[in-house]
């Protein structure tokens, strides 16, 4: 293995390798620059793959790339897209963008997911925005841009599009496959729990973002309200450990009124075989998903993690979930951190859930592979729940084996051990994510960039609550 030094110069060296430039300005990084492969859409610059980037390069003072990215994403989300009938809301950010070059003159042009593989819808591009956006303004104090009027409009644009009328009831955000990190078909779609995690996320960072004023006011008193209710839903409806388990196989189905327990109808039959052997003693996590009569009990690392950043889980709930990945090591972080997805799905499963995606076969790509750029959200939980010492043993994990494997985008196998198959090398948020965990890990106050404390509001609320049941 390379010595810590030399590591840590190559990673630096691809990352600022990896710029894209328009108008002589660094805008963004590319998603990969394997150049033993067509480059295909990894030439282009994803909003949420330059997440990771953009906060080292703000820990490292380098803060005139996420502006100006911030700047060009901002110019773009007003952009009528339409194509074949495929039409981007208003207030959606696009999921990439790419600096062409044409007659002496240069242009951004923006995928909304119009040219997707499956044609999936962003969802997340827009929260991400939000997220970073906070970020940019802790690391600087430039509140001045965020107060500008067409950030104001753009965020307020976001809001519009999330918190739209519509027929869903519930608090949660209501997306279709493929909308986030997982953006192929993996049975995901409805309320996954990366999308709730981000959104609230999204929804608090915005808040803090609002300029005070007549229309700012009235956006918090919304937003306050909001975030108070998802909160409760997730860590009411979603949480599981082994009580809630319990819980579940003694349901009652067919239950009506405001007396219900059972509020879901979730069938205890839907209770996986794998779960009642795998759930700890000590330890859960939030559930994947939730909806009438169905519960994903899949284990997705991103949402979990994201909630704990966020604190959409409660500080016991957090305790709890890290307890659980410490527990079940082998099998989330294995031989490189960490694991989207618990467990995989096969045989006929795999075939209705992911319509026999040849790309998300068990465990590979979205499908159980191990993502190494999840490295820098867990060594962040790890910090925030007071164990150390798990995201020590997680980057000690991956600095083994990502060099040597030249920085691979993602592992196949049940415990990680092989480079994806399709895998793209030199992946830029597998690089900025080994960089960015380690300064998670050295220097725990630049947690503050993206982490929340626990809101008030909520804890009131939840408070009341608990004495109206």
């Amino acid at each position: 293995m390379k010595s810590e030094d030399i590591l840590v110069k190559e990673a630096w060296n691809l990352l600022e390798a990896s710029m894209v430039y328009y108008q002589d300005r660094p805008v963004g990084t590319v998603a990969a620059r394997d150049l033993s492969v067509d480059a295909l859409n990894y030439d282009q610059c994803f909003v949420r793959d330059f997440v990771s980037s953009a906060l080292l390069f703000l820990i490292h003072g380098k803060s005139d790339i996420v502006r100006d990215f911030l700047i060009e994403t901002l110019a773009l989300q007003s952009n009528d897209k339409q194509m074949d009938c495929f039409n981007a809301g208003r207030g959606l950010m696009p999921a990439s963008f790419k600096v062409e070059n044409w007659d002496g003159k240069q242009s951004i042009a923006a995928d909304f997911g119009e040219h997707a593989i499956g044609r999936v819808t962003p969802v997340d591009s827009c929260l991400w925005w939000l997220i970073l956006l906070r970020a940019y303004v802790k690391a600087t104090g430039d509140i001045a841009l965020a107060h500008r009027w067409d950030f104001q409009q753009g965020i307020v644009l976001i809001l519009k599009l999330c918190l739209a009328d519509r027929f869903d009831m519930y608090p949660t955000m209501l997306v279709p496959d493929g909308a986030f990190m997982i953006d192929r078909r993996m049975g995901v779609a409805g309320h996954p729990l990366e999308i709730q995690a981000l959104f609230y996320a999204a929804l608090r960072s915005a808040r803090e973002l609002l300029k005070p004023g007549r229309q700012g006011d009235i956006y918090t008193q919304v937003l306050s309200y909001r975030l108070s209710t998802l909160n409760y839903h997730i860590r009411e409806y979603y949480w599981l450990d082994l009580k809630r388990l319990n819980d579940i196989y003694r349901f009652q189905g067919e239950e009506f009124g405001a007396s219900a327990v059972n509020k879901f109808n979730i069938y205890p039959d839907s209770i996986p075989h794998w779960l009642t052997e795998w759930m700890p003693e000590q330890g859960g996590y939030l559930a994947g998903n939730l909806g009438p009569a169905m519960m994903d009990f899949r284990f997705f690392s991103l949402g979990n993690l994201m909630a704990v950043i966020s604190s959409l889980a409660s500080p016991k709930e957090s305790r709890s979930i890290m307890d659980l990945i410490e527990q079940r090591w082998q099998d989330l972080v294995g031989y490189m951190p960490m694991k989207i997805c618990f467990p995989a799905v096969a045989d006929l499963e795999w075939k209705i859930l992911t319509g026999c995606d040849p790309k998300n076969v068990p465990w590979s790509y979205h499908n159980g592979g191990n993502w190494p750029v999840l490295l820098w959200t867990l060594a962040a939980v790890a910090q925030k729940t007071d164990r150390p010492e798990l995201g020590w043993n997680a980057l000690e994990i991956a600095a083994r084996r990502l060099s040597e494997d030249e920085w691979p985008e993602y592992y196949d196998g049940r415990n990680g051990r092989l480079v994806g198959k399709a895998s793209r090398k030199y992946q830029t948020w597998t690089i900025a994510g080994f960089l960015l965990a380690k300064e998670f890990m050295e220097h725990p106050e630049h947690l503050n960039l993206i982490s929340f404390e626990e809101d008030s509001d909520v804890t009131s609320m939840l408070a009341l609550a608990q004495e109206w049941s």
